[in-house]
Parts: C-alpha cells; sequence; structure tokens
C-alpha cells in the first residue's frame, strides 16, 4: 500500500490548521462533463505590480477584463518564494519541508508524493506541461504524469509566453482528445529583461537595463542603484503588460474554437517579483533577510474562470496560497480528494456554498545540507504575520544576514507593513508568545509528516537544461 493511501499520524491529522484530510468542508460535488483544465503560472508575477489588483499602470488590462468573468482572491500567496521549492509544492499540495527541502538543483519529488499530472491523467486527462523554466519539469521528478513535456522551451531572447502560446496549439491539433490538463510556466516576467518585442505595450521611456548577477545590495552607489531599480522596475512592467497579451490571445483563440465555455482556467504566480530578480529596496528595510511572507516574495496572483459555473466579477477577501491549487482543481473537476494533503479545496468559495472557515496561511521554505534541514517556518493570520526561523547548524554555518536577525521569531502587522520592514516584537509580547507555540507546533507536526516522503535522489542536467537555468540566473 502506498503512502499516500495510508492514513494520517494522529497527531497531524489533529491539526486541521495546515492539513486537510477530509476535515472541514463539504464538497462541491461532482461535475459532468469534466472540464478542460489550463493553469496558467505566471513565473515571478507580483500582484502588488499588476493593474488588476490596483496597481497604477495599466499592466495587465485584459486580466481586469477575464477577472470580471470569474473570481478573484485579493489576498492569494505563494508558500515558498523560490520556483524550485514552490512548484513541486503546489503541484503535491504538501509543504516543502515536508518534501525534504532543496538540496540541489537536480533533486527530484519523493516517489511517494502524486502530482497533479498523475492525478489528472489517472481520472481520464491528457496532460501537458509547456514551460520555458525546467525547475518545473523533468529535473524536479515533475514530468511523472505527463503526457508531452516541454520544460526548456523559448530562449532567452524572445518571450516564452508567445512560444508556448505555439507549443499548446500544435499539441492541441496533434493531440485534439479530450478532456486535458495543461500547465503552462512562461518567464515573461523573470530576469533578465531585455529590450526589444516584449516591450511597446506601455510605451515607457525605458533606460538600458544593466543586468547583474550580484545581491541586491549591488551596486553600491545609490544613485546609480536607483537608476537601475527604475530600468528594472519599466522593463518588469513592460514584459508583465506583453504577458497579459499573450494570455489574452491564448483566451481569446479558445473562444473562438468554442473551447471556452467548457475550460476552467487558473492564472496564479509561482512567487512575487523579488525572487524573480527584481530589486527591492527600501531606506527602512532592515539588515536581516525579508521573510516569505513579504509581499514582495509571496504575495501572487490568484484568478479562477469557469463560464457558468463560477459567479462572475467576484472580489474574495479570505487569505489563500498555492498549495491549495491541487485540491481545489479535483474538486472543481468532480475527482475523489487526496488521501493527505496540507492545502484544502477553495471550491466552496468560488462556488458560494456555505461551510468555509478562514484559517491561516503557512510559508515554508527549507534548506539541506545532507546533515540538518535549515529555514523558516512562517504564517499570515489576518492582520499579522510572524516568521520563525529554524537553523541547528553552528553560527560559522550561518549566512550574515541570519546572523543579524534579531530573535529567531519575528512578527509583523502584515496589514499596515505588507513589505514586512518594522518586526512588533517589542510592541506585542503576546504576539510572539502566540505565534512562537502555533509555529513551534506546526514544525513538529511537518518533522512527523516528512518521513512517509523520502527522497528519491538526484539525476543529471542536460546542457539544454542547464543553459536555460543559466539564462534565467539560477546556474552561473
Amino acid at each position: 500500500m502506498s503512502t499516500l493511501e495510508q492514513g494520517p499520524p494522529a497527531a497531524f491529522a489533529a491539526l486541521c490548521l495546515i492539513a486537510a484530510f477530509g476535515c472541514g468542508h463539504p464538497r462541491a460535488g461532482p461535475r459532468d462533463p469534466k472540464p478542460d483544465v489550463i493553469l496558467y503560472i505566471i513565473d515571478g508575477a507580483a500582484a502588488e505590480r499588476m493593474s488588476v489588483y490596483g496597481y497604477e499602470r495599466r499592466t495587465t488590462p485584459f486580466l481586469e477584463r477575464l477577472a470580471a468573468e470569474g473570481a478573484v482572491f485579493e489576498h492569494a500567496y505563494s508558500n515558498s518564494s523560490f520556483t524550485k521549492t514552490s512548484v513541486p509544492s503546489f503541484m503535491t499540495s504538501l509543504q516543502s519541508s515536508v518534501l525534504g527541502g532543496y538540496r540541489s538543483a537536480t533533486d527530484v519529488l519523493p516517489s511517494r508524493t502524486e502530482t497533479m499530472a498523475e492525478r489528472m491523467r489517472r481520472a481520464g486527462y491528457s496532460t501537458e506541461v509547456l514551460t520555458s523554466n525546467p525547475y518545473c519539469g523533468r529535473i524536479s521528478g515533475l514530468d511523472r504524469g505527463v503526457d508531452v513535456m516541454r520544460d526548456t522551451e523559448a530562449v532567452s531572447s524572445r518571450p516564452s509566453s508567445a512560444d508556448l502560446n505555439r507549443a499548446f496549439w500544435s499539441s492541441r491539433e496533434a493531440r485534439p482528445a479530450e478532456p486535458y490538463w495543461v500547465h503552462f510556466q512562461s518567464t515573461d516576467v523573470h530576469r533578465p529583461w531585455k529590450a526589444g518585442d516584449r516591450l511597446g505595450a506601455l510605451r515607457l521611456p525605458i533606460e538600458e537595463y544593466p543586468a547583474f548577477d550580484g545581491p541586491p545590495e549591488a551596486p553600491s552607489d545609490k544613485a546609480a542603484r536607483a537608476r537601475l531599480i527604475k530600468a528594472a522596475g519599466d522593463l518588469y512592467d513592460e514584459c508583465m503588460a506583453f504577458q497579459d497579451r499573450s494570455i489574452g490571445r491564448l483566451v481569446e483563440r479558445l473562444k473562438a474554437r468554442g473551447e471556452w465555455g467548457r475550460t476552467l482556467f487558473i492564472v496564479a504566480a509561482d512567487h512575487s517579483h523579488v525572487a524573480a530578480g527584481l530589486p527591492f529596496s527600501d531606506p527602512e528595510a532592515p539588515p536581516w533577510e525579508a521573510p516569505i511572507l513579504a509581499s514582495q516574495k509571496s504575495r501572487i496572483p490568484m484568478i479562477f474562470v469557469w463560464p457558468g459555473k463560477i459567479p462572475a466579477g467576484r472580489r474574495l477577501a479570505e487569505q489563500v496560497s498555492l498549495i491549495d491549487l491541487l485540491p481545489t482543481i479535483l474538486d472543481l473537476a468532480g475527482l475523489p480528494p487526496l488521501k493527505v494533503a496540507q492545502g484544502r479545496s477553495l471550491a466552496p468559495l468560488l462556488l458560494g456554498k456555505s461551510g468555509w472557515k478562514a484559517r491561516p496561511v503557512i510559508f515554508d521554505e527549507f534548506y539541506s545540507d545532507g546533515a540538518a534541514l535549515f529555514g523558516s517556518i512562517e504564517v499570515v493570520d489576518g492582520r499579522y504575520g510572524a516568521s520563525l526561523r529554524i537553523d541547528p547548524r553552528p553560527e560559522g554555518k550561518r549566512s550574515r544576514r541570519d546572523l543579524r536577525r534579531p530573535s529567531p521569531l519575528l512578527v509583523f502587522d502584515v496589514r499596515s507593513d505588507p513589505h514586512a520592514l518594522k518586526c512588533i516584537n517589542d510592541e506585542r509580547p503576546d504576539l510572539v508568545a502566540k505565534y512562537s507555540r502555533m509555529l513551534g507546533r506546526l514544525w513538529k507536526d511537518e518533522l512527523a509528516l516528512a518521513p512517509r516522503f523520502t527522497r528519491a535522489g538526484r539525476i543529471a542536467m542536460t546542457p539544454e537544461e542547464a543553459g536555460r537555468l543559466r539564462s534565467l540566473g539560477y546556474l552561473r
């Protein structure tokens, strides 16, 4: 019997805060016929730089129109700030630490996990992954259950979304059987940002962007850094506008072919803009690493459209996260729920059903040196957020930013301070005590669940995969 078919440990099952083993809401009910499912992930998309979320530049005019056809989550988060840890997490509905954390670029998923693609194919879907980020494909073990895998699509000099659209329609003509599930993951807004065919929608006075591979502090000259940040931001916004136009073209063609009415279309992102390479600068920024819960790292778009099924024009204020995607898609498609999941279905919220209970969003990003896991477990809980740094390594192996952190646990008022610039530990010792207990319990429960999903090892990277990761700034 596989791990996913076994019952959960008692301690973990009791804590519905981070695990939903059938406890907590009515199912949305079966759907017949099954919808085609398009999960469109914009790699590194920041909600705070999208006009559909109120940004002053019209970076996403098509998504504004699309949002009027479906439901928008106003407070959606990624559970991790890095593609290699984020995508495997939302493809399995398991947190990064439960999957073993990050050890290398070519660590693959534990063999006893079940991916979204595997689940959809087992339900009769044809499955396809179209991405220009190899971390979303074979070198993460995310080719399992995929009928068509294109995980190095596009080259660095061109916007990937246009190539991904062409690849999608080529596959549709060659394999028209339905229903289908496809995972797009484009890198239009991911560094490096280049002038050329991605630009022009906003007609910004673009400066030359001097791409750099160093940390956000470079260059040291304040005036030069200010120019760099402005140029990078302008290019990012232009690339977002191009990405928006590409999604628009995809949707309009689906409508023209008469396929839109049976399509469940989801737009989201794997993390926000800082991890995509857009420098973040604030004179009040503390000397320690910003927590994952900071909006520049994890606040993302999340839009669901399913014509005639999901009520149109809704803006949902509940706090949700990527780890809820897989349970939600299964629920909306009328498929059996996961036996083990740390997310839960958002279908009741999307369909306007009763029984939904708010709960905190959990963030989890851990790394492994082969001997120990180190990283952060965090929470956004309504107005407040907290970050607990866990690092059992000796002080000599910790980063300078970690050593500058005033306390392992930091508390923030995320409503007034979304970028997590000022911890409020001194003002709110009661919250320090509350979140110390909460995150400590969650960490123990995650450690209890992790042995069920032992590492499957790593695989060799191809020259094409290495070249693509290098072009995105992941490898040197």
